[in-house]
């Protein structure tokens, strides 16, 4: 009887220590999430710390990227567990040290969760962080377009944009500046440098007044059959009404006067300036399938019987959160201006958005 006691007694004495170790080991395999995780839409992880966060921003700090600043609705955040509670030591013994083996599993371990890809470090997503960091709330993108043809003669055309965008409760800022290059049998076909802006203040929901300003620098111009340097720039001041005024249709149209001051280096260097009314018309519509739809065109009255115009619209298809491609058509016929160059365009550009 005796015996059996002492041995009902062993068993149970084993048992309480089995499980005393294996709840130990489960508490020592544990990993504690010490950091804040800063996870893309598109699946994209950054390490770090969060340093403040709104509904519309947040902004991170990650020891390989330093501080980012990225759009809420882009990006969630992970927070960092708080005061993990320690493991227990063991009742029976204390675990022996590491190691060597173990100590460099831990550490292989470690700098597989610390290691960066080149795709890593340039894929749209942390790109897009970078550039947000540096232009803080302005939105905007940076585009490019280029052909390199070779039939009967060498041909090259390349074309880059960029543009940013802010808007306010009442206001809305938008610059912009674009580079075009072309040559054919390496001779200069399209040097042509334009920046431009645009400002409008809403003084209703129904009624709005603009300023957009435009520089055009064309080096490859020709006038009377003689190479043309020639700078314009011109300056357009309108009131006008919003037709349609919904977060995914947008209608406005007005009038405005615009002035233009034209230089040109041939075939004697002048400066003209000149004034002229006109009337416009926009319309932004958002699509299915994330697509986008812009366009401008303007009307400037008879000028010595000629009838001047111009109009842009562009189709553009947001292919991820940060990458899209667009094609654009413009199109302009008697300029004001008196010799600036008429053109058609018809380009597909391909953008990083931010």
């Amino acid at each position: 009887m005796i015996w059996r006691m002492f041995r009902i007694l062993g068993i149970w004495g084993v048992e309480f220590f089995m499980l005393g170790v294996a709840a130990a080991q489960g508490d020592a395999d544990r990993v504690v999430n010490t950091r804040d995780t800063l996870v893309y839409k598109d699946g994209d992880r950054i390490l770090g710390t969060v340093v403040q966060r709104t509904p519309e921003l947040i902004v991170f700090r990650s020891p390989r990227f330093g501080e980012l600043r990225v759009n809420a609705k882009d990006a969630v955040v992970i927070p960092a567990e708080k005061n993990p509670t320690p493991a227990p030591k063991p009742a029976v013994a204390v675990a022996p040290a590491p190691t060597p083996k173990a100590q460099a599993a831990a550490a292989a371990a470690e700098a597989e969760e610390e290691r960066v890809t080149i795709w890593d470090r340039f894929s749209p997503g942390v790109l897009t962080a970078r550039v947000r960091k540096v232009f803080g709330p302005w939105k905007g993108r940076f585009a490019f377009a280029t052909e390199v043809v070779s039939d009967v003669a060498e041909r090259n055309n390349h074309s880059f944009e960029g543009r940013v965008t802010r808007k306010w409760e009442r206001d809305e800022l938008q610059l912009s500046a674009r580079y075009d290059y072309a040559e054919t049998n390496d001779l200069p076909t399209a040097d042509l440098l334009k920046a431009s802006g645009s400002f409008r203040h809403e003084f209703t929901k129904a009624h709005f007044a603009h300023y957009r300003p435009t520089v055009e620098w064309n080096r490859a111009s020709r006038r009377l059959n003689v190479p043309n340097d020639y700078v314009l720039l011109q300056q357009e001041i309108g009131v006008g009404f919003n037709l349609l005024n919904t977060p995914a249709r947008k209608l406005r149209a007005g009038v405005a006067e615009n002035l233009f001051d034209l230089w040109n280096t041939a075939p004697v260097p002048d400066h003209t300036s000149r004034g002229t009314p006109s009337a416009f018309e926009e319309i932004e519509l958002k699509l299915p399938w994330q697509m986008g739809l812009t366009q401008r065109g303007v009307w400037y009255p008879a000028h010595e019987n000629v009838h001047g115009w111009e109009n842009r619209v562009e189709l553009n298809k947001k292919l991820t959160e940060t990458l899209s491609t667009s094609v654009r058509h413009e199109i302009r016929r008697n300029n004001p201006d008196g010799t600036a160059q008429d053109y058609t365009r018809l380009r597909l550009l391909f953008a990083l958005d931010f």
